[in-house]
């Protein structure tokens, strides 16, 4: 379809503001109406919930426990994530980082982790320098898809009702920190977005929290 309209468009000479007043008569003239209401938060999970996962993971493995752990208190993308290699670690620095390649956009860059997280990463490798971080059995990495399936697998397991993908504790992750008050540029460089305005939808998110914390704390709710 995009094929088709690129040449019918090209055929034509269309400029700009000729190719939008094309696409609205053509959802005129197919009854198509924007939504009334645009999606702008992005749902999360609490710290709590964030905790029975992990906890869940290790109880089923605790090299499950530490990739889902890595991947919570990294922010990665699952793509990124299967990439993530033993030479991306560089654990002896003040804080720990952890270089994520293979992103998004091309938006590479190093993340901080937490000094408690990198030893656990070094004890998990047990002197390997080489390889992905987290290999399967067979000693090659992970699949995006077997990623997803822990996640999932591990939030029944911890009795989450919510849907838990990887996506979502990169979005619990952002607006905790917000939460905690770190500011909205540093969380944009941390997630590695391009555009600002990506990085303020987890700010809105993180509002909303906010006015529900605010509530129950001046109502006497729990």
């Amino acid at each position: 379809m995009v094929r088709e309209t690129v040449k019918l468009w090209r055929k034509h000479h269309l400029s700009y503001d000729q190719t939008k007043h094309v696409v609205e008569d053509v959802r005129r003239a197919l009854g198509l109406a924007a939504p009334k209401e645009r999606r702008r938060t992005v749902d999360r999970l609490d710290r709590e919930e964030v905790e029975r996962l992990t906890e869940a993971a290790y109880r089923r493995a605790s090299g499950y426990g530490l990739m889902v752990k890595t991947l919570f208190y990294t922010g990665a993308r699952v793509s990124e994530f299967i990439n993530i290699r033993v030479t991306d670690l560089h654990l002896a620095l003040d804080p720990p980082q952890v270089y994520i390649a293979h992103a998004k956009g091309g938006s590479d860059g190093y993340v901080p982790i937490l000094p408690a997280l990198a030893q656990e990463l070094r004890t998990h490798l047990a002197g390997r320098r080489t390889g992905y971080l987290f290999e399967s059995n067979r000693h090659d990495g992970y699949t995006a898809r077997a990623i997803q399936l822990i996640v999932k697998d591990t939030a029944r397991r911890a009795g989450i009702e919510k849907m838990v993908t990887p996506h979502r504790l990169r979005a619990s992750v952002a607006t905790i920190l917000l939460d905690a008050g770190m500011p909205l540029d540093q969380v944009q460089k941390f997630l590695r977005h391009k555009r600002i305005t990506t990085t303020q939808i987890y700010a809105q998110t993180s509002a909303r929290n906010m006015g529900e914390s605010y509530v129950r704390a001046l109502s006497g709710r729990q």
